[in-house]
């Protein structure tokens, strides 16, 4: 950790503001917990729960669907 200079550490706060608190806001609208979007920090992992979440249905649809709201 040492190693790392000041600037490192301003690209990585920039990258986690830039992707991680979007993701955070979207996840939480959706009805999932907003903590999930930290997982896109993860490679790979994120890449699959973005297509993941792309294609699942959200808690917001089924509990649309149960009050009869349809889209």
């Amino acid at each position: 950790m040492e190693n790392y200079s000041i600037v490192h550490w301003l690209i990585f706060g920039i990258i986690f503001i830039a992707w991680v608190v979007p993701a955070w806001k979207i996840t939480s609208k959706a009805g999932f917990p907003g903590a999930w979007s930290l997982i896109l920090l993860v490679p790979m992992v994120g890449f699959i729960a973005v297509w993941a979440f792309a294609f699942m249905k959200w808690p917001v649809e089924i509990q649309a669907e149960r009050r009869g709201v349809s889209e």
